[in-house]
């Protein structure tokens, strides 16, 4: 899916939100995971990888908003991606929603209230509440892909893992 016009996709924004833990339980701590891969190898190794600690070398790609807990109004993690300005040797980039294991395994099925919304610019391209794929602990969300125009393409990608963010960051893109 293109934006519907001839110039492609310029700035994506994936957005996540979920609702805390109950006050007895500990935190449930989801992130945006974002993976580039070269115009050589789109289905390698990621070249580098955008998450809660992170942002991309060329400054292209930025956590604006990361939550630990969930607590919020709407969407609290947000990362964006400036299409437009990836460098040429880029073809592909993929993004997935990681929940960490750190205090017991959770799948999100487990987690009440969790979505995802990705928009290129007010134009929203996805609106997903994780139900395919409540039974993984990972997923992808998201797929950009450069066409051989040099333009920029949005795919939905709901395919779910159960590695942790670790291994997934390195999987989730695989074919």
């Amino acid at each position: 899916m293109s934006s519907g016009n001839n110039k492609g996709l310029g700035k994506a924004e994936v957005r996540l939100k979920w609702d805390p833990s109950p006050w007895d339980r500990p935190a449930h701590h989801l992130d945006i995971i974002t993976a580039t891969y070269s115009a050589d190898a789109p289905y390698g190794n990621p070249v580098y990888i955008v998450h809660y600690d992170s942002r991309s070398p060329d400054g292209t790609i930025n956590m604006s908003r990361h939550s630990q807990t969930g607590q919020g109004f709407g969407y609290v993690e947000a990362v964006t991606i400036e299409l437009d300005r990836l460098a040429p040797s880029f073809a592909r980039v993929v993004v997935g929603v990681a929940i960490h294991q750190n205090t017991g395994p959770k799948t999100f099925g487990d987690i009440s209230n969790a979505g995802v919304l990705v928009l290129d610019g007010y134009t929203e391209l996805l609106t997903d509440d994780f139900g395919r794929i409540a039974g993984f602990a990972a997923g992808t969300v998201a797929e950009f892909t450069r066409n051989p125009t040099g333009t920029w393409e949005f795919h939905k990608m709901l395919r779910g893992f159960n590695d942790d963010p670790m291994a997934f960051s390195m999987t989730m893109g695989s074919a």
